[in-house]
């Protein structure tokens, strides 16, 4: 036991080390279908117990030592055997790094592999989040026997959804961040240093760059294969997203244990996946807490609930799971609370959108409609939610967002009593628009007494030509589909509904054009409106659970 491996364990609250000592057997290799050889660190006690330590198996794009390094010394202190294995193309593993490709062929040709080595118990397990959460959904058709366990955590089984096109927008700072991640990397850890502190600049550049081809260049100095791709591929039904959409084959899937974030990027499509494995009957549980995506609290729940699962499902086991299937942080009072599924039951509480900026519970009578201008030249900024970027991540103070021109805001009276959100939002507009190319986006925000609006929740829809039906008056009635939720409202504080046109580079201004959006060079001005009056009804639903 190190040091800074003691440390990590007490401050992720870990279960007591059952060994101090551990060793590691690196630069395993293991050959691929096509003769591609990749390499794994193969962590373990030294007084290993063949046939008998559980296995946990990683496989990351990241590199085998220092984070996933450490958390192999972690899993080895605490009795298990883990190899973590370099991905195809990175840290020393043969053949080229591709996105998603290659996952599934080679993650079950390492799962045989493994099967055949002196040290295998018979059994493993898998972990990891983010794309090591992807390399685990790719062996998920038809696998094995012996894979017993898996733990998802701050994933999904389908990228394309979930963070290149989350609700069918381009998500830019995503992409442009983890490109940036994967090209600097490799570059020894000043390099990296260098890299994370050019990052936030480099990558707000780039995502002012017109063609949107051109964003990789000035992100990393060249242009990048796949970045490229998912550019071209941007019409949901295009056949080239299918081979890497590893949601679709469950029957065989062993059980898994989800962790996830309000603030997270995969937040929507991890809990489809949750309500898909609980459709497919397959055993599977849920944690969900206060989290965006690279958050230390996100990586020592993990770490937690894989320890706990793996000794739920490997070896001998600890008989059933006592804990609640599902576990939710409850934003605003910061408390826990166990559910026996996902979503609670709730009913949905109406609020309309009214006149000199009111959100209310009745339905205005006459009330005229609000207008501004969304320029693509100046995009609206993002300002916290669901991003990449650790430092813009996650609950940020808008008021500076919510007095820009290009932002309504639709405000509550302070609340008499305290009012828990819990579950899906939505919120449907009435809107018209100069242009039949455009975004709508809407955000949940929390305000306290003295006016600090802390967002909660984000939704955006695309409008296009063929997509949307204008009424008479030329309004368009649109439904958007906004990020889960837990959030108490607290007595004193106020409900708030931002109404937009874009959340820049959350998600990729729309040019206004039409023009595909590797090429589009045009950038064109809308005027806006939003109606809410008693022939156009625009509201917010809020759930509120039956608990």
């Amino acid at each position: 036991m190190t040091l800074v491996s003691r440390i990590l364990g007490l401050l992720a609250n870990l279960p007591t080390p059952t060994t101090p000592d551990v060793s590691v057997a690196r630069d395993l290799p293991a050959q691929m279908e096509d003769g591609v050889v990749l390499l794994a660190d193969r962590w373990h006690p030294t007084e290993l117990i063949c046939g008998s330590t559980p296995l946990i198996v990683l496989r990351t794009p990241y590199g085998r030592r220092q984070w996933a390094g450490m958390i192999g010394r972690l899993l080895a202190e605490r009795g298990y055997q883990v190899l973590v294995q370099s991905c195809r193309g990175t840290f020393g593993s043969g053949g080229d790094w591709v996105p998603f490709r290659h996952e599934e062929t080679d993650g079950r040709a390492t799962l045989e592999w493994i099967s055949e080595q002196s040290w295998f118990p018979g059994e493993l397990a898998t972990f990891g989040p983010s794309y090591l959460g992807l390399t685990q959904w790719a062996v998920a058709r038809d696998a094995p026997g012996y894979l017993r366990a898996m733990a998802l955590d701050v994933t999904a089984s389908n990228f394309r959804q979930a963070v290149v096109y989350p609700f069918g927008s381009f998500a830019m700072g995503t992409s442009l961040a983890w490109l940036r991640l994967l090209e600097f990397q490799e570059q020894g850890a000043w390099g990296s240093l260098r890299a994370q502190r050019d990052s936030r600049r480099a990558l707000m550049e780039a995502a002012k760059v017109l063609p949107a081809s051109d964003a990789d260049v000035v992100a990393v100095g060249r242009h990048v294969p796949f970045f490229q791709d998912w550019l071209t591929h941007e019409n949901p039904n295009d056949g080239w997203w299918e081979p890497v959409d590893f949601g679709r084959h469950l029957g065989s899937l062993p059980p898994t244990s989800l962790v996830g974030g309000w603030y997270d990027i995969f937040l929507p499509s991890q809990l489809d996946d949750y309500r898909a494995l609980r459709a497919a009957n397959r055993e599977t549980r849920l944690t969900v807490g206060p989290w965006s995506h690279a958050s230390p609290g996100v990586i020592a729940a993990s770490l937690r609930d894989g320890v706990d699962w793996f000794g739920l499902h490997l070896g001998d086991g600890s008989g059933p799971d006592q804990r609640a299937r599902v576990r939710v942080f409850v934003m605003g009072k910061r408390r826990w609370v166990g559910l026996p599924d996902w979503p609670p039951p709730a009913d949905d509480q109406l609020w309309y959108l009214g006149g000199k900026g009111t959100l209310k519970r009745t339905v205005p009578d006459d009330s005229p409609p609000d207008r501004y201008r969304y320029d693509p030249a100046d995009p609206t900024p993002a300002v916290g939610g669901a991003s990449l970027d650790w430092s813009d991540a996650g609950p940020k103070d808008q008021r500076r967002r919510e007095i820009r021109p290009d932002v309504l805001t639709y405000t509550s009276d302070f609340l008499p009593e305290n009012l828990t959100v819990m579950g899906p939002l939505t919120a449907e507009l009435h809107v018209r628009s100069s242009l039949d190319w455009c975004d709508f986006f809407v955000r949940l925000c929390d305000v306290s007494p003295r006016g600090r609006s802390r967002n909660v929740s984000d939704g955006i829809v695309r409008l296009r030509p063929g997509a949307i039906t204008r009424s008479a008056d030329e309004s368009v009635s649109v439904r958007i589909s906004m990020w889960s939720t837990a959030n108490t409202f607290v007595r004193g504080h106020r409900i708030r509904l931002q109404v937009s046109s874009g959340a820049h580079p959350l998600f990729m201004r729309n040019t206004g054009t039409g023009e595909p959006l590797r090429t589009a060079s045009r950038l064109c001005a809308a005027d806006q409106e939003v109606l809410h009056d008693a022939e156009h009804p625009s509201v917010l639903r809020l759930p509120v659970p039956r608990l």
